[in-house]
């Protein structure tokens, strides 16, 4: 059976969700579980729940168990819960983590027909992620389509102020399928109000606090 194979089943079999398998030199396997996530009903806060170490410890005594049987090579095993840049690879995760910032990259490049204000060549970008949004009089939007919207502001120079009077760069709007993406993350931004917030600039120039 292959890696990919034995890792997910057992991850799955007790209960979480597998994130990532990475293979790194050396001989490291690492893989990243989280746990399983619903969609709250309607108008009810989802609980924040977090992978712990007695989480880890169980899942890596499984692991290891079904390597061995199977005589997959490894050196040393590390099993840890998703850090602040995790990848987002399924519809649940776009869905669970919807009006969070997110760094994508694209597998092509826009192209000059659908680039508009942003570079053709452009494949990275970072924004608030939300479901794409029907446009009126058109057919509603592919199942997985969603977009991401961002300001593209000018650098600003160590030191030099930044006048409150200077008017914001218009707001960029970016649609995409997940068969689109190369990868997804969440973008590594740390807040002292924790993972669940993010604040970018509202159309207004209000600063929007997104939970």
């Amino acid at each position: 059976m292959a890696l990919k194979e034995i890792v997910e089943q057992t991850v799955i079999g007790l209960g979480y969700d597998l994130v990532e398998i990475e293979r790194s030199a050396g001989g490291l396997l690492r893989i990243t579980i989280d746990l399983p996530w619903t969609p709250p009903a309607e108008g009810v806060a989802a609980p924040e729940q977090f992978v712990t170490v007695e989480d880890c410890e169980k899942v890596t005594r499984q692991l290891q168990f079904a390597l061995e049987v199977d005589a997959i090579e490894y050196k040393r095993l590390e099993v840890s819960s998703p850090g602040i840049d995790r990848p987002l690879r399924h519809q649940l995760d776009f869905e669970r983590f919807a009006g969070q910032v997110v760094d994508i990259t694209l597998k092509a490049p826009l192209g000059a027909a659908a680039a508009g204000q942003v570079s053709a060549n452009r494949k990275k970008f970072r924004g608030v992620l939300e479901r794409a949004e029907q446009m009126a009089g058109a057919d509603a939007p592919a199942v997985g389509s969603w977009q991401i919207v961002w300001r593209d502001e000018p650098d600003v120079k160590p030191g030099a102020r930044v006048s409150k009077k200077r008017p914001l760069a218009p707001l960029q709007a970016l649609g995409f399928t997940l068969d689109e993406l190369r990868d997804a993350r969440l973008a590594p931004i740390v807040s002292f109000k924790g993972r669940g917030h993010a604040a970018v600039d509202g159309p207004d120039g209000d600063t929007v606090e997104l939970n």
